[in-house]
C-alpha cells in the first residue's frame, strides 16, 4: 500500500484511522505498529534531531548537484552530460565539467521538477489528459539537462515522490508557498503524533526521535574518530 503524505497536521490526523483501515484491508497479517513504522519512514526525511535542544525540528531540504562548466557562457558550452553517475567528463575543448553540492528547500526542488515537466510538455505537446502527477517520475523528463544548473539524481528522486505527489499542482506553472509553509509548521506535529502512537505500543526504538538521535550520535562519533586520526 502506498501511504499518502499529508502537508497539514489536521489532514493527517483526520485521515489516520481511515488509512489504518485500508492498511489492514491490504495486509491481513499485520498490526498498527507496522503501520506506524511505515509512517515514521515516510516523514523521517523531513525532520532532523537538534542536539542543542534535544528535540526534532523541520528540515525539508535536499542536497543536489549544481552542474556547470567554468566560463561556459564565454566559450559556448552549456550542457552537462555526466551528472547522473557523478563522473567528470571532458568536452571537445578539453575542459572538465564541474559541480558543487547545494542544499535547497523541498519547495525549490519541487519547482525545479515542475519546470522540467512544463518544458517537456511545451516541447512535446503532451497528450490531452496528461497532468503533472502522470509525469512526476518520468525518467526522460527528470534526468533531462538543459544548460547549466541542477542535475537530478533519479535514485534520490524516488524518495521525494510522496512529497511531490502531495505538493505539486496537477496543472500549473508554480508551487504554492503557503501550502509549503503549512507543511513546515505541521511536520514536527505529525512526527510527534507518530512517535506518541509508537510509544503507546511500546515500540520506542522505532520512533523518529530515537532513530534520528541515534544517527546524529553516530555521525558525531565518526567525526571525532576522523579528527583523532588527523591529529
Amino acid at each position: 500500500m502506498e501511504l499518502p503524505l499529508y502537508l497539514s497536521f489536521r489532514e493527517f490526523e483526520n485521515q489516520y484511522y481511515n488509512n489504518l483501515e485500508k492498511w489492514f484491508e491490504e495486509y491481513h497479517n499485520t498490526n498498527e505498529t507496522e503501520y506506524l513504522k511505515a509512517l515514521a519512514e515516510l516523514y523521517k526525511p523531513y525532520i532532523y534531531y537538534n542536539f542543542a535542544n534535544d528535540r526534532l525540528q523541520a528540515d525539508a531540504s535536499i542536497q543536489i548537484k549544481d552542474c556547470f562548466f567554468p566560463y561556459y557562457e564565454k566559450i559556448g558550452i552549456s550542457f552537462c552530460t555526466s551528472c547522473e553517475n557523478g563522473k567528470p567528463i571532458k568536452n571537445l575543448k578539453g575542459m572538465n565539467h564541474e559541480f558543487e553540492w547545494k542544499t535547497i528547500s523541498m519547495m525549490e526542488y519541487a519547482q525545479h521538477i515542475l519546470d522540467k515537466i512544463n518544458r517537456y510538455c511545451s516541447k512535446n505537446n503532451c497528450k490531452e489528459g496528461k497532468n503533472t502527477l502522470d509525469l512526476i517520475n518520468n525518467y526522460e523528463i527528470i534526468t533531462s539537462r538543459e544548460g547549466a544548473g541542477y542535475c537530478v539524481n533519479y535514485n534520490q528522486h524516488q524518495v521525494t515522490i510522496p512529497f511531490l505527489k502531495a505538493y505539486l499542482p496537477v496543472y500549473g506553472q508554480t508551487v504554492d508557498m503557503a501550502v509549503y509553509r503549512d507543511f513546515i509548521f505541521s511536520i514536527v506535529q505529525i512526527t510527534e503524533f507518530i512517535d506518541q502512537k509508537l510509544k503507546e505500543v511500546h515500540a520506542f526504538e522505532h520512533t523518529v526521535y530515537a532513530k534520528l538521535k541515534s544517527e546524529a550520535k553516530f555521525k558525531v562519533q565518526l567525526n571525532q574518530q576522523y579528527l583523532t586520526m588527523c591529529n
